[in-house]
């Protein structure tokens, strides 16, 4: 039981997409039908500016963070805090209270991280600001540094749970980066800072 709520109260709290949210309070764009029409920081960045962006990031890191937070108040269980983590990314990815079309997920699994061990969630920010410098693709940097995270879990955290969690995780922001990989090839993906 415990397993089963700490699983959906995450998904709630990661269903609150806080691109729209920030985009509507401001007066932007619904970043889910504009631009790369992606419900994450990078589009409301291309949309509404910094600040937009800068928002938009710490309220979906912190959708991460908070889940995994209460369960690891109630519990030291570490599946019961790793289901609320991954509830939390998959409410982000899938929220039920905006039609389920979500984000990537990049910045909410940082917040997850965060919340489980912050010297992961340090080396995986560390990580995507080094390729972001490099390369000026957040979606590189984002695929690069998601692809990293089963070892900064590895190296950081001897839980096999927080392992399994990172490849899971992995795999999916990989999978949801699809498209950008597919641009990327091609030349054609947008730059950081690109305006929309």
């Amino acid at each position: 039981m415990t397993y089963f709520l700490s699983a959906i109260a995450g998904y709630l709290i990661g269903s609150i997409s806080s691109a729209v949210i920030v985009s509507r309070l401001m007066g932007l764009p619904d970043p889910r039908q504009e631009g790369s029409g992606n419900p994450g920081a990078t589009n409301v960045l291309r949309l509404g500016g910094k600040l937009a962006a800068a928002l938009t990031l710490i309220g979906d890191i912190l959708k991460g963070a908070i889940p995994v937070l209460i369960a690891a108040s109630l519990t030291a269980e570490p599946m019961a805090i790793a289901l609320a983590g991954a509830g939390s990314f998959f409410g982000h990815l899938f929220p039920v209270f905006f039609g389920f079309k979500g984000g990537k997920g990049v910045a909410t699994a940082l917040g997850v991280f965060l919340a489980i061990n912050p010297f992961i969630a340090l080396s995986l920010a560390l990580t995507w600001l080094t390729i972001a410098i490099i390369f000026r693709f957040s979606s590189l940097a984002a695929i690069i540094s998601s692809a990293s995270a089963p070892l900064w879990a590895w190296w950081f955290d001897s839980s096999d749970v927080y392992i399994v969690l990172a490849f899971a995780l992995a795999i999916i922001l990989v999978w949801r980066h699809s498209e950008n990989i597919k641009r990327l090839i091609a030349g054609t993906e947008s730059k950081i800072g690109k305006k929309s």
